[in-house]
């Protein structure tokens, strides 16, 4: 199953994604000491591994400007340690799924999803995978719409360590895997990935051109074949690294819990979780 990129995100990662939209997780962190802008969401997803610096930030996210990244990170621990980032986090959460949800956040099909879902997430393993491993040594929360939540997000980053070892493993840069990524078509368009990941068109131009010097990109910014041929290679990796979960839980609740999470995901897509034209992050 979920090994599929495209089913993961539409399954499953609205789940946790909701949180870097929801008003009330803004408030919650900006409640805590937190600046508006980019530092409520460096720090909230950062804070698990402490008071980290930008660089190892930058490393564990990957495909965003270290230089955007550092305008903020250390600056937010001077403002709210990540014990008060994390608590923040999870209590805006909590308010935001109770709003999405709505009666349907104490529901049955709730309940069994989290069960399923921490059933999953103990097939994920730590090894060589920091921001799953930081999020994994955290409490386990109590209600079972934030068991949820918690265990989607440790599915989510689990997934998204194994990918970065495969874009390290086939040699892009961060950078060079968000060109890379939006020339396939499925990424976000060339502006909003700039945008979001803060790297200005210089950078972005001179990336195009050490790709097009190696045969990854042509000339007019397309993907080659070989370029193509990288990237297929790069999700086989990332879905090879990613089965762990799937085989702890067992192809039966495997679909079951795929199928409950599809069902909430549309439920937290239809209540306005997302921003229009946006469906969940997006990752190179």
């Amino acid at each position: 199953m979920a090994g599929d990129d495209q089913r993961f995100k539409s399954a499953f990662d609205s789940l946790h994604a909701f949180v870097y939209f929801a008003p009330e997780v803004d408030a919650a962190l900006t409640g805590a000491g937190l600046r508006p802008g980019r530092m409520p969401y460096f720090a909230s997803r950062s804070a698990a591994m402490g008071a980290v610096g930008p660089e190892v930030v930058a490393a564990t996210f990957y495909n965003f400007n270290p230089e955007v990244v550092a305008r903020v990170i250390p600056r937010a621990w001077t403002l709210a340690t990540p014990e008060q980032v994390l608590e923040a986090r999870l209590d805006g959460t909590d308010k935001a799924l109770t709003r999405l949800l709505g009666d349907h956040v104490k529901s049955d099909e709730v309940a069994e999803a989290a069960e399923l879902a921490r059933e999953a997430s103990q097939g994920c393993t730590g090894e060589g995978r920091p921001l799953y491993a930081a999020h994994a040594g955290l409490d386990w929360p109590g209600e079972p719409h934030l068991v949820l939540w918690h265990a989607i997000t440790l599915l989510r980053e689990y997934r998204g360590d194994g990918h970065i070892a495969a874009l390290v493993l086939h040699g892009l840069s961060g950078l060079e895997a968000h060109v890379t990524y939006s020339a396939t078509g499925r990424g976000f368009n060339l502006a909003a990935a700039k945008l979001t990941r803060g790297w200005s068109d210089e950078q972005w131009a001179a990336a195009e051109a050490e790709l097009a010097d190696r045969g990854i990109l042509d000339a007019g910014g397309a993907l080659t074949p070989g370029g193509v041929a990288l990237r297929d290679r790069i999700e086989a990796a990332t879905e090879t690294s990613a089965t762990g979960p799937w085989h702890r839980l067992g192809a039966e609740k495997t679909a079951r819990l795929e199928e409950l999470c599809r069902g909430l995901s549309r439920r937290v897509i239809g209540a306005g979780a997302f921003p229009e034209g946006v469906f969940a992050l997006g990752r190179p």
